[in-house]
């Protein structure tokens, strides 16, 4: 039986100057390329592309990576109170530790780690969510602010399993952060993340997942998980850091 190639949304270009760019992501997609507004109009989804970036649009929800609203999180001395920053801090990582944000999204966390020194590589399997996540490091490397953070990252589309299993050399800090099931009512999730929840499916292969990172040799991994489920595949960690809706749960493996 023949298997069916996965819809993505067409991408509306509202740029001449941007046709290019479009043509070259609606062909990655295998979507439809659309010039004019009303050729949206009766689409469930779709992706915008304009002057300001990449946006994924969908009835009145409308998506756009942005790290410059990550600025003020990462300035004037406020980077040190974040959970994930105490969670990322280990004795014996070098000067220059690098880490690989296998979960990636839209990069905020990897854009925390950034900015407290790691080299992060960010792996995002959803070729859309993977677009959004290269359109927002783009605009972010031309920031005079976040330019320098933004450096340190490299987005790559890949699953994650693959490029663990492909390092010849274990990474400081891998940080898992898997879409857990949609067993929470609809009220508790953050309404600019409700595209990407029809986009990609909660993680299956958390066993997986966890023994791909386990098995790349890292010093430390973190687990963000919410404040009350459980441990991603049942693995107690050696210690947790908790906020008030979320806690970050660390396993310290050392270098093998």
């Amino acid at each position: 039986m023949e298997m069916q190639q996965e819809a993505y949304p067409a991408v509306l270009v509202l740029a001449e100057e941007k046709i290019e760019e479009g043509k070259r992501l609606a062909d990655h997609l295998q979507s439809p390329l659309i010039t004019e507004e009303k050729e949206a109009e009766g689409l469930s989804m779709y992706l915008r592309l304009d002057e300001e970036g990449l946006s994924l649009v969908g009835g009145s929800l409308c998506l756009r990576g942005d790290f410059g609203r990550m600025l003020r999180r990462v300035t004037g001395g406020r980077l040190d109170h974040e959970l994930l920053v105490k969670a990322a801090k280990r004795k014996h990582f070098g000067p220059s530790p690098r880490a690989v944000d296998a979960t990636a999204g839209l990069g905020e966390d990897s854009m925390l780690l950034a900015a407290a020194g790691f080299h992060v590589t960010l792996c995002e399997y959803n070729p859309v969510t993977a677009a959004l996540l290269k359109d927002a490091h783009a605009r972010a490397l031309l920031s005079p602010e976040l330019s320098e953070i933004a450096g340190r990252m490299e987005v790559l589309e890949t699953d994650s399993i693959s490029y663990l299993s492909s390092l010849q050399e274990g990474p400081d800090l891998i940080l898992l952060d898997p879409m857990f099931p949609a067993k929470q009512k609809n009220a508790l999730t953050v309404k600019k993340l409700q595209l990407l929840q029809q986009l990609e499916k909660p993680c299956a292969g958390e066993e997986a997942l966890l023994e791909a990172a386990i098995q790349a040799g890292p010093e430390k991994i973190i687990i963000k998980r919410p404040l009350k489920g459980p441990y991603l595949a049942g693995k107690k960690p050696g210690y947790s850091i908790e906020g008030k809706t979320i806690r970050y749960d660390c396993l310290v493996l050392g270098r093998r």
